[in-house]
């Protein structure tokens, strides 16, 4: 059995997550999926929702057999734990794959970095981003507009 894990913050879910996690999912037979925690969040604003509601919506999705809190010290702690396989970085996500295969040989984990395929909107008012997401709702909403407007 292959264990695959996928990471990231995940928050406010959207397409471009979803394209993510099942694109990881295909790379072996069992998806962890690792929520990051608010204070490892360093390379973009903070989250807006809380780690255990974050988590809990990724464990939901189909493509996901498992979500796992981030250890807030240490980011590489729950691989360790779980062992993986496979690391399936996000197309867009800022990690670097030798930097990361580097850091799992220096701990002695033996497992391949990949990176998944990037999804390009499938309709012209698709949002496969949470900045622009929360950047939507702030021109449309943060200047007390209407909250029923859709």
């Amino acid at each position: 059995m292959t264990r695959v894990v996928a990471q990231g913050t995940f928050d406010l879910l959207h397409p471009g997550h979803v394209h993510y996690l099942e694109d990881a999912a295909a790379h072996g037979d069992e998806l962890h999926a690792i929520v990051a925690r608010r204070p490892n969040v360093t390379h973009k604003p903070a989250p807006v929702l809380c780690a255990r509601q974050r988590r809990d919506m990724v464990e939901a999705l189909d493509a996901v057999d498992e979500a796992h809190l981030g250890d807030p010290e240490d980011v590489f702690v729950p691989i360790e734990r779980l062992d993986p396989d496979v690391i399936v970085l996000g197309f867009d996500q800022h990690h670097d794959e030798a930097d990361i295969a580097g850091a799992l040989a220096e701990r002695g984990i033996d497992c391949r970095v990949e990176r998944a395929s990037g999804r390009e909107p499938n309709y012209e008012d698709e949002l496969l981003s949470s900045g622009d997401i929360v950047d939507r709702i702030l021109r449309e909403r943060g200047d007390g507009a209407d909250a029923t407007s859709s």
